[in-house]
């Protein structure tokens, strides 16, 4: 390269260094800032070329821009040193596990000991309306690239929180992601039971640490429909008896089968409107201390009021937040879920339509603060297991990286709330 360009107030044609009565050895000035770049052969030959007057140098003062690069001179390990691999990886690189916890074979492994699953529910022939949740497990895990180690200074809602001290990922307990459950996409009823399965499987893992005997899972939707199978898997690994169900939703999600999709066939009946109605007539919701959380959308008919009191819920409304303040709607569900185990499962249309994509969209709901609060505020429950749903973050869709990011914050969140009553 004989012609560099204005770099530090010098001109810079090439450089030279005088090693003596007209003697000049070559080197490149972007060598000399970056290490070697040409390669030996390329500078041998250059200084061939100047002894034999075959290149003409303008030789600059000994002390220069240059010369003090040279005297700086970046020395990179050699060639076949890949020591430096290991000792910083940018969070944008690698292969993409949930905010960089290591990857582990959950199913065909059970001697693996596990503390916490986070795993894949890759499904969306539930839905009603916008479908593309199928990416959604891949969304949350491409938007959890910034987590992953570090206390968070809004975790928790006091300084005296255990929350505002927990670091959930360098806790001592074994948190790994398993990948996803194969669910196909042709048959609903195969692939729900795919994902029983799967995650029966998980549970049966003992622990490393934990003081639970079952590892505990989180699962990454998928549409709604889903969470039947995770309440199954986890009502009959944590006791099988019924579960405390807080449930963040626009919907009540608990419609009689016959009112959403059943009046068509029994095999449409069950979906993403619906799952809540099967999973209380199978007895995994404890009834009178299970709650919704966010509701805003409009009923069907004027029977599902009192069909969703049979189903065991109470309700908090999006304006109900309002009202009650973010802290305070944390505590009113502490209060209906008592000391019972925890299912926790948070559709992500909670949010206002301003912020993500979703399965099925409703104005007039929450924003991310309120809903952190809410979830920092459920600090001590006994939560054996939880999901974020209706996660549509389809290829080269609107808005993919804010619904990605948005559904990895509710999981750190879920994960902090897991592991704080775990640790000492």
């Amino acid at each position: 390269m004989l012609f560099l360009p204005l770099l530090f107030g010098t001109v810079i044609e090439a450089q030279a260094v005088l090693q003596g009565a007209g003697d000049y050895e070559y080197s490149s000035f972007i060598d000399d800032i970056f290490g070697e770049v040409a390669g030996a052969e390329a500078l041998t030959d250059r200084n061939q070329q100047i002894q034999l007057g075959q290149l003409s140098l303008s030789v600059e003062s000994p002390v220069s821009a240059s010369s003090i690069f040279r005297d700086n001179k970046l020395h990179l390990p050699d060639n076949d040193d890949l020591s430096d691999f290991t000792k910083y990886i940018p969070l944008y690189s690698g292969i993409v596990t949930f905010a960089h916890i290591e990857q582990a074979d959950c199913f065909f492994d059970p001697d693996t000991k596990i503390d916490v699953a986070i795993v894949g529910a890759p499904f969306d022939s539930g839905v009603s309306y916008i479908p593309g949740a199928r990416f959604g497990p891949n969304g949350v895990r491409q938007g959890s690239r910034r987590l992953g180690g570090g206390l968070n200074p809004i975790r928790g809602n006091t300084p005296d929180s255990k929350l505002r001290k927990l670091d959930p990922y360098h806790s001592g307990l074994k948190i790994v992601d398993c990948g996803d459950v194969p669910m196909t996409p042709f048959d609903a009823r195969v692939a729900l039971n795919q994902l029983y399965r799967g995650e029966r499987a998980i549970h049966k893992h003992r622990t490393a640490t934990s003081h639970y005997d079952n590892t505990r899972i989180i699962s990454l939707g998928g549409d709604h429909t889903t969470t039947l199978m995770n309440l199954r898997s986890a009502y009959e690994s944590f006791g099988n008896d019924s579960l405390a169900v807080i449930h963040f939703d626009a919907h009540i999600d608990t419609w009689d089968p016959e009112v959403l999709g059943g009046g068509i066939s029994k095999y449409a009946g069950l979906n993403h409107g619906t799952f809540l109605h099967y999973a209380s007539e199978l007895g995994y919701v404890a009834k009178n201390h299970s709650i919704h959380v966010g509701i805003r959308a409009p009923y069907i008919t004027e029977g599902d009021i009192k069909h969703d009191r049979d189903c065991g819920f109470q309700k908090i409304t999006s304006k109900d937040v309002d009202i009650l303040t973010p802290r305070g709607v944390g505590r009113k569900i502490k209060e209906v879920v008592g000391d019972r185990k925890v299912y926790l499962t948070f559709d992500l249309d909670t949010f206002d339509i301003s912020y993500i994509n979703s399965g099925t969209l409703e104005a007039a709901g929450l924003n991310s603060r309120e809903v952190l609060t809410i979830l920092d505020e459920l600090e001590g429950i006994d939560l054996v297991g939880c999901d974020i749903v209706e996660v549509n973050t389809p290829p080269n869709s609107v808005g993919l990286d804010n619904t990605g990011l948005l559904a990895a914050q509710v999981v750190d969140s879920l994960l902090g709330l897991m592991v704080v009553t775990d640790v000492n």
